[in-house]
């Protein structure tokens, strides 16, 4: 094995340090079973032999073998690890996200392929947000937004544009609504059907305890509700975005930044898709600091390598067609065992 090299620090230095298979693969299992106790996914386990020139285990208990990718997003993939690993590190890292042509020129496979390997991943981004309990509390504050994502009638196909001709300014476009906790500096975002009351409160009920002092703009659907529940004050953003503490500057830093990789990085995303993208910019947007402390590429690239496990996402349930993307092939066409 060669000398050991530090954890990659650019993209650079990522190819090249997983482009050694054995210390990809030993980065791997730290990342999977960082106590070195490695078991088994299907039986949990720890009755197994090593094959080594396979890079696999054979299980005593359940009689089957198992590879590092079992039971994770990447199961049944014949993608190789290396390849895996460097699209995990561009779409952890890459401010901005990362397309599927510029990862398929990278790591050598097709278009489609990279298209869903990178949907698998935002697929594990989505996989834990920070906490599922309730944010907030007395004396935190809170910002709540939502913002429009979609095309302008007037660049539409004629056939596109006449379905939303009539329908108002925002029924063509997806909306997203967004929560932002000042005091921890993470925000919560998804897609919402709609800008009514009942949708854009029951986002912070759902998500906020009682108590705590939201800040919002000045939308009918922020109304009296909010008032019974928490501090509430709001920002007439005609008159001015900022009155002291009362904005929701952060949030609209967020959409920023959203806005940003869906037009300069993806271009056109469809609705469908939609969801998967703000997942993604979430992920990076909360992982930017740990406390006080500034993560560093490779420390994201660890979180969200601990976050591979349990999930699964196949491609007819993210088309609908039944068809995998060319067999999930190289650049060359040829199938790569595990």
């Amino acid at each position: 094995m060669d000398a050991i090299l530090p954890e990659p620090k650019t993209l650079q230095e990522a190819i090249v340090y997983f482009s050694n298979p054995d210390r990809c693969f030993a980065y791997a299992v730290k990342l999977r079973w960082p106590d070195g106790n490695v078991v088994c996914p299907r039986c949990a386990t720890a009755k197994h032999s090593f094959i080594k020139t396979r890079r696999i285990w054979f299980c005593y208990t359940c009689k089957k073998q198992f590879t590092v990718k079992v039971k994770t997003i990447m199961e049944d993939s014949p993608i190789t690890l290396d390849k895996w690993m460097v699209a995990f590190w561009m779409l952890a890292n890459c401010k901005n996200g990362i397309s599927s042509y510029e990862l398929a020129s990278t790591i050598k496979v097709t278009q489609t392929t990279a298209w869903f390997m990178l949907q698998r991943i935002r697929e594990v981004m989505k996989g834990k947000k920070f906490g599922k309990s309730k944010i907030g509390g007395e004396g935190n504050e809170l910002e709540a937004d939502e913002t429009f994502i979609g095309g302008i009638a007037k660049n539409m196909h004629k056939r596109r544009r006449l379905q939303a001709d009539g329908l108002g300014p925002f029924k063509n476009k997806t909306i997203v609504h967004g929560i932002l906790d000042r005091n921890l500096r993470k925000i919560r975002a998804k897609v919402v059907p709609n800008v009514s009351r009942e949708t854009l409160q029951d986002e912070i009920l759902s998500n906020v305890k009682f108590g705590s002092t939201i800040y919002t703009d000045n939308a009918v659907a922020y109304g009296d509700g909010l008032q019974r529940r928490f501090v509430h004050d709001f920002v007439n953003k005609t008159e001015a975005y900022v009155r002291g503490r009362v904005h929701t500057n952060g949030m609209e830093n967020f959409w920023s930044l959203l806005k940003r990789s869906l037009k300069g990085t993806y271009v056109a995303v469809e609705p469908f898709h939609l969801s998967r993208y703000v997942d993604e910019q979430v992920f990076r947007y909360n992982h930017r600091k740990e406390g006080d402390r500034k993560l560093t590429n490779a420390d994201r690239l660890a979180v969200l390598m601990s976050q591979v496990l349990g999930h699964r996402l196949t491609y007819s349930d993210l088309t609908g067609k039944s068809d995998s993307p060319h067999h999930e092939t190289t650049g060359t066409g040829a199938e790569v065992p595990f």
